[in-house]
This record gives C-alpha cells, sequence and structure tokens, in this order.
C-alpha cells in the first residue's frame, strides 16, 4: 500500500497528520473523509468557509486532487459516504446537488450518515470515497431506511433487509453475500436495539458479517429509526476470530475474509472475556485499548496494523474533550502509511462508558 500524495495540495500540511490523505493498492484508493477545512494564513488557523453548496464542492475539489494524484478521477468511485450534521442536513439537497453535477451518469453507490457534528465546528459535511477496483467483487449499496413501515424499530429493521435482499438479488447476489453491516440509530430505540438480533438471525448468515451500530441525534429524514449501510462480496466468506467466546452468542464476527479484504467490527473499550466496559471517562485509554483489540483480530487475519487501509472513529460528546490524544495512540500503535480515517462525533454508543468507537478496514497481505 502507498499513501498518496499529491505534489499540490494548498488546503493544508497533510504530512504531520497520522492519517493518510488515501491509500492506494492496486488500483483501489481509500481516502480519509474530507471536508471544507482550509488552512487560513491571515487567520492562521485551519477554517471552514461557506454554506453546503460551497463546502461539499470544497470538499469534492480536495477528493478529486487526491484522485488525481493516483491516476484516478471522481468518474472511478464505487461507494461515497457522506457524513452530514444533525444542523446541516436540512440543506442537504445542495449537496446532493453539487454531486449530481459532478459524477453525472457515473454515479456511485451513496451513503449519508447524519452525524451530530465534525471535529471542525463550523463544517456541515465531510465526504470519504472509496475508488477503483471496479471488478474486486464487492458491492456497495446505498443507505437504507424503511420509514414507511411504522413507528416501530424492529418492522423497520425487517423492511430494511427486506429492501437490502431485494438490491443484492438485482446485482446477482443474496443475503449470504453481506460481509458488513453499519446501523444507525437514536438513543430513543436503545431498549429495543438487542431485539434486532432475532432479525440479524433470520436474515444473515451462515457466515455473520462484521457490524458496527451507533446512536445519533437524528437520521435523514422524519419517522426513520434505523439506516443500514451494506457491503456484500462475490469472493467466498470467513469468519476470523481471535478466540474471543462471546461471539458464540452474536450475530455477528469479530472480521470477515473476503477476496483478500479484512471487513472489520466496529470496536470499543469492551473486555472481550469479562464483557466489562474498561478505563470509563478515559477516551485516550479506551482508544489504546480498542486499536489493542483491532491488532489482535488483525493477527488472527494474518495481518498487522500496516494492513489497515481506513479507520473511522465515532466519539461521543464526552470523548470529545480529549480526543486530540487519540493521535498519539495512533502513532503508537499503527504503521506508516498510516490508514485514511474520518471522525465524526455522535450521539452516544451503545454502552455509556464507551467514549469512542473504531470501525476498521483492512488488505490483506
Amino acid at each position: 500500500m502507498n499513501a498518496i500524495k499529491p505534489a499540490a495540495f494548498p488546503w493544508f500540511e497533510y504530512a504531520r497528520y497520522t492519517f493518510s490523505l488515501g491509500l492506494e493498492s492496486a488500483g483501489r484508493v481509500w481516502l480519509s473523509g474530507h471536508s471544507a477545512s482550509e488552512y487560513d494564513a491571515g487567520e492562521e488557523r485551519i477554517v471552514v468557509k461557506g454554506g453546503m453548496e460551497q463546502q461539499a464542492r470544497t470538499a469534492y475539489a480536495k477528493i478529486a486532487a487526491i484522485l488525481e494524484a493516483a491516476g484516478l478521477t471522481l468518474g472511478d468511485a464505487t461507494r461515497v459516504v457522506e457524513y452530514v450534521t444533525a444542523t446541516g442536513i436540512e440543506h442537504y439537497a445542495e449537496a446532493e446537488a453539487v454531486r449530481s453535477e459532478l459524477f453525472g451518469a457515473a454515479q456511485p453507490a451513496v451513503c449519508t450518515v447524519v452525524v451530530n457534528s465534525l471535529l471542525r465546528p463550523a463544517a456541515f459535511i465531510e465526504i470519504e470515497v472509496t475508488a477503483g477496483g471496479a471488478d474486486d467483487g464487492i458491492v456497495y449499496l446505498p443507505s437504507i431506511t424503511a420509514p414507511e413501515a411504522g413507528d416501530d424499530l424492529i418492522a423497520q429493521t425487517e423492511a430494511v433487509f427486506d429492501k437490502a435482499a431485494r438490491m443484492l438479488a438485482d446485482a446477482g447476489l443474496d443475503m449470504s453475500n453481506i460481509v458488513k453491516t453499519v446501523d444507525y440509530t437514536t438513543p430513543r430505540t436503545l431498549s429495543d436495539y438487542k431485539r434486532t438480533g432475532r432479525v440479524r438471525k433470520d436474515r444473515l448468515g451462515p457466515v455473520y458479517p462484521a457490524a458496527a451500530g451507533i446512536l445519533m441525534s437524528r437520521l435523514q429524514t422524519p419517522g426513520t429509526l434505523v439506516s443500514l449501510d451494506i457491503t456484500a462480496s462475490r469472493h467466498p466468506l470467513e469468519a476470523v476470530n481471535p478466540g474471543w467466546e462471546r461471539y458464540a452468542k452474536l450475530t455477528y464476527s469479530p472480521a470477515v475474509k473476503a477476496g483478500g479484504m479484512l471487513f472489520m467490527s466496529g470496536q470499543a473499550a469492551l473486555d472481550p472475556a469479562t464483557e466489562h466496559a474498561v478505563f470509563p471517562g478515559d477516551v485516550a485509554a479506551q482508544a489504546e485499548y480498542t486499536y489493542q483489540n483491532i491488532i489482535e483480530v488483525l493477527k488472527a487475519a494474518g495481518a498487522g496494523p500496516e494492513n489497515l487501509v481506513k479507520t473511522i472513529e465515532y466519539v461521543t460528546p464526552a470523548g470529545l474533550k480529549r480526543y486530540r490524544e487519540v493521535a498519539a495512540v495512533r502513532e503508537k500503535l499503527l504503521k506508516e502509511p498510516y490508514p485514511a480515517s474520518t471522525g465524526c462525533i455522535c450521539q452516544q454508543l451503545l454502552r455509556p462508558e464507551f467514549e469512542i468507537e473504531i470501525d476498521p478496514l483492512a488488505l490483506l497481505p
């Protein structure tokens, strides 16, 4: 893997961070999330300027520059994730119009994630792109919601999986091809959230996919209780487990091998043996413990931290106060070229003690 280093990147000096603008391997590219942040020489700091449209154009200009350095264009994008803030979602149509204009007929799968806020407080949108690898066997579905199923989390979850099954069938696949699910819901559904495991048990397998579950203050549209992002693969699936017994009763795997990729579940500071949360109130210690567990999963797959291509760090408002300390953790435990990374602020995580959840992806050696 190689870090993508554009010859000209006027927005900020990227070399000093513990993430790469993007990583490239054999024509496949994974980019960090990019907002409209840029260095303002007059103010001598990073700023974010403009409304939703201007911010989307700036973010996509950065993305185009990084892709160009990898020999690709926006037309090579296979998946786009747009992280939109809870305040910015009311103006999201402006960003959608920019995307439609820039991609034209080559529209990728689009996932929309409504976050509480982004790491730059003035940012309305941050955009993450996967590109290249059109023949790598990976199938990305767009975000799926089902508010029409009524005000019931289980009914909406069932309807979302029904829609996913139809989309996969159109691609010549079925639910057994799913390698990763990420579901976004809200705190009001937390009491019913465990019951969605029955839906997963009925619809997924025999190899359960990797998974992550994140709580946001709201979702894309009124009445939506769950939004699901799904990745599938045409390759044979193999579950990876370092020996953690707790997964025997769960409907997801620590990781799934498929076609040279390792699709990994989101991890937080949970002791796999005792199932107790550790280091409450210390986001840096939680991040270090979590990355160590991620490395255990990588080792079980015959890989290491140098094989990570992307991480998404979901941080709670409580963890945000010391989140900058996580950079030192990444520098300590990860390898250069550092993986692409996206960071955003969620409402909360599935346990109140958790201040960070890390969602990784790796390329097997």
